[in-house]
């Protein structure tokens, strides 16, 4: 049986540098979001061909500042408002239904005193509208997006020396009350906050600054978590079963490169929770697919038992790193990524049904 393979199928020269992209929900349209030479932002949204051999670009939404990440995942499908971080700390949310009004329909001036690094949203869900935010100024903070204005929860450093939040993810909504946020920070902390009881639930180190974060689904119990890391590496958490001592089991890997880069992000496939792509900042693109073991806990008190990965495949579609990338959810395989090198990639991922 033939492995999968991972195509470029479309590579879309830029003249700016694109920080974040995302499908548009339930559609064959995606948007690009990053800054422009003149130092402004520019968010562009962009259509595949009906032949799907070409994109076409729609409009184009200018904003005084560069844009550092966006997401839809806090709203439904009908809405689907897209909500940004841009690089003076502020959030805005637009509605790309109504594509002639490029205005966004609210801002939040300065909720960050510094640039806005990650975004994760939590509305297709159980509980309500959420998006979690992550700043330079080492700060994570939840916002109600039907309030608007304040947060309903400012994580603060408490050292006098604030460590930047690189990644952040919402999950384990699987019901109308619960509901986690995991971060991530350059110094390699990684912390659980459960917003329920408005605690800690759980923090460690994993040695290297954590670029991204991402739940295998955000609407069940906490099953996995991905997170990549500098120094090539990325690590899954069995977040199942909690050791009084020792904590979540966890594996870590080295990405199979040459030459040995920051992994900037993972993503799972949308249709297969075990299957997971990382990105690196040599311009490959690698899959996975977790195995389970025999038993996920042992002992007691229980502990947690991590399983196995193996590459699927892999393939360098850049000479720049992929900074960005989003699988299309309604059509198996297709993806969006955006590299350093000021340009936009379709790629597709063949044989993926067969993992």
């Amino acid at each position: 049986m033939d492995k999968p393979r991972i195509i470029e199928h479309i590579n879309k020269p830029l003249n700016w540098t694109v920080n974040d992209c995302k499908w548009i929900p339930s559609s064959a349209r995606f948007i690009a979001a990053g800054g422009v030479p003149r130092g402004t932002g520019c968010i562009q949204v962009y259509t595949l061909t009906e032949d799907g051999k070409d994109v076409n670009k729609l409009y184009d939404i200018d904003h005084k500042h560069p844009f550092k990440c966006c997401t839809f995942e806090a709203t439904g499908l009908e809405e689907r408002h897209l909500a940004c971080g841009d690089f003076d700390g502020n959030i805005l949310v637009y509605d790309l239904n109504k594509p002639k009004n490029n205005q966004p329909l609210f801002t939040i001036e300065k909720a960050h005193s510094q640039i806005i690094n990650c975004v994760d949203g939590c509305g297709l869900s159980y509980g309500p509208p959420e998006i979690a935010t992550g700043s330079r100024d080492g700060c994570v903070k939840i916002w109600d997006l039907r309030l608007k204005h304040k947060p309903i929860v400012s994580l603060e450093p408490q050292e006098s020396v604030k460590v930047d939040c690189w990644a952040v993810c919402l999950g384990n909504s699987f019901n109308a009350n619960e509901r986690v946020c995991a971060s991530g920070y350059e110094n390699g902390d990684l912390k659980i906050f459960d917003l329920r009881t408005n605690s800690v639930l759980w923090e460690t180190n994993l040695k290297n600054g954590i670029c991204s974060l991402q739940f295998d689904r955000r609407d069940i119990e906490m099953n996995k978590l991905l997170a990549t890391t500098l120094e090539g590496r990325f690590n899954v958490l069995d977040m199942r079963t909690r050791h009084p001592e020792k904590g979540y089991a966890c594996l870590s890997e080295k990405i199979q490169d040459s030459n040995t880069s920051t992994v900037w992000l993972g993503r799972h496939l949308p249709q297969n929770r075990d299957v997971f792509l990382v990105a690196s900042g040599s311009g490959l693109l690698s899959l996975y697919k977790y195995n389970y073991p025999s038993e996920r806990r042992i002992g007691n008190p229980p502990e947690g038992v991590v399983g196995n990965t193996i590459l699927v495949q892999k393939s360098t579609v850049s000479t720049q790193p992929i900074c960005c990338f989003d699988w299309n959810r309604d059509k198996e395989g297709l993806a969006v990524a955006g590299a350093l090198d000021q340009a936009l990639r379709i790629i597709v991922c063949t044989k993926l049904n067969f993992l």
